[in-house]
């Protein structure tokens, strides 16, 4: 299996603002846990009037350290890269605190989304972003690229002549992205990583952990694990492996009880992208 160097950190001083590039800020929201790392990263574009990525969870006190760190200046865009709970929440009250518009891809119905968690709200932007759209401010400018696969609504946004993408949880540092059915889709997923291959940017900035300075080779060894974990999974089904869990029990030996669910989405998505390239022996496996 790929060995994947992923990049971390240590834990962050959660409402500091930290600069990362000339023109970008990072705030850290303190909801650390087994899918979110240290916490989401919430990135402040450009000085003066100023964008928001990311506004995350609808935290109070990750509101305020924002608010309190763009106090002088003044918030033009909010955007979000997709509507998981741990990115989308923050942003209407951002907005009802700033003045700003919200812009994202969004779904108007909340069964169409995945998060973290059940049970979250949709995700009703004030301005629909698409593929190809760009969104501009002062002193700064981002390209639109509608990257589904670990959410169908993801974007990623490229900082226009500053070398810097916004991958949200497309491209992590730390960890593999989730990619959970219905909304979820792992073809979509490893199309769009290979697209991540062609981008010219040397930073990616994602929605959890510290920055990517060297984003082509972990892009490609994000897609050598996914190949390999795909090999696996056919493996484990020509071994008389019959369910998800028998896979995830082939494939995750010892594998801690409290991963075993998110495992097993991962599983099931490569699966049902197996099935549709009539890839399976096996086509009737329960999915």
């Amino acid at each position: 299996m790929e060995t994947i160097a992923f990049i971390t950190e240590p834990a962050p001083a959660y409402g500091a603002v930290q600069t990362v590039h000339p023109r970008v800020r990072r705030v850290v929201v303190r909801n650390p846990g087994p899918f979110t790392y240290h916490g989401t990263n919430t990135w402040i574009l450009g000085a003066g009037r100023v964008a928001v990525i990311d506004p995350g969870p609808d935290d109070p006190a990750h509101r305020r350290g924002l608010l309190d760190a763009l106090r002088g200046e003044t918030v033009t865009h909010i955007l979000v890269t997709h509507s998981h709970q741990d990115h989308a929440p923050g942003a209407a009250p951002l907005a009802a605190a700033t003045g700003a518009p919200v812009l994202g891809w969004g779904h108007p119905q909340a069964e169409r989304t995945v998060g973290i968690t059940s049970g979250h709200p949709p995700f009703l932007p004030d301005e629909i972003l698409t593929e190809g759209d760009t969104v501009a401010g002062e002193g700064w400018r981002l390209a639109v690229l509608h990257t589904p696969g670990h959410a169908s609504d993801h974007l990623c946004y490229a900082f226009e002549g500053e070398g810097v993408l916004f991958s949200g949880d497309h491209v992590m540092p730390w960890s593999t992205s989730m990619v959970a059915p219905p909304d979820g889709d792992m073809a979509a997923y490893m199309i769009h990583l290979r697209r991540m291959l062609e981008r010219p940017e040397q930073t990616f900035l994602s929605g959890h952990g510290p920055p990517i300075t060297d984003p082509r080779p972990y892009v490609a060894a994000l897609l050598r694990h996914r190949e390999e974990r795909e090999a696996g999974i056919l493996e484990a089904l020509a071994a008389g492996a019959a369910s998800v869990e028998a896979i995830v029990a082939a494939l995750y030996p010892g594998l801690a009880e409290a991963l075993r669910p998110a495992a097993a989405k991962t599983v099931r998505a490569h699966l049902l992208k197996l099935r549709a390239e009539n890839r399976l022996a096996d086509p009737a496996i329960a999915l």
